[in-house]
């Protein structure tokens, strides 16, 4: 399995939802939104996902899938991919990391890691 650090930039962006949350009950809903940006020469097609998804207290949730949101885009040179997901922490601060398999046209498979990004309601933000 090869790395594909230089040719695949993402980018991740995690919001607060204020509307859906219920901190009495400690329901502190997320969205995030991730873009995968193909910056080398072939197509890659993402073929699986995993996902920490780690509360503010420890607490961590697993996610194994093929694909994402229950697609396998095929990501073409200097083209971008992008999709948001939603989570549920039981806090108001956590952390994601993951990574995803990707396979291009010669069907190599490639590993390549998700940037670990914080989830938080901005006032616990310094």
């Amino acid at each position: 399995m090869k790395s594909l650090l230089s040719q695949v930039y993402i980018k991740t962006n995690g919001v607060y939802i204020k509307s859906q949350s219920i901190p009495k009950v400690n329901r502190y809903v997320f969205t995030y939104t991730i873009t995968i940006h193909n910056l080398g020469k072939k197509i890659l097609q993402l073929i699986s996902c995993y996902w920490s998804i780690t509360d503010g207290n420890g607490k961590k949730n697993q996610i194994y899938g093929e694909g994402i949101t229950c697609k396998k885009p095929y990501i073409k040179p200097s083209n971008k991919f992008h999709y948001t997901n939603l989570t549920i922490l039981d806090t108001p601060i956590g952390i994601i990391e993951g990574h995803y398999l990707m396979i291009d046209e010669n069907n190599h498979v490639y590993h390549v890691e998700i940037p670990i990004f914080r989830l938080a309601i901005k006032t616990y933000i310094h």
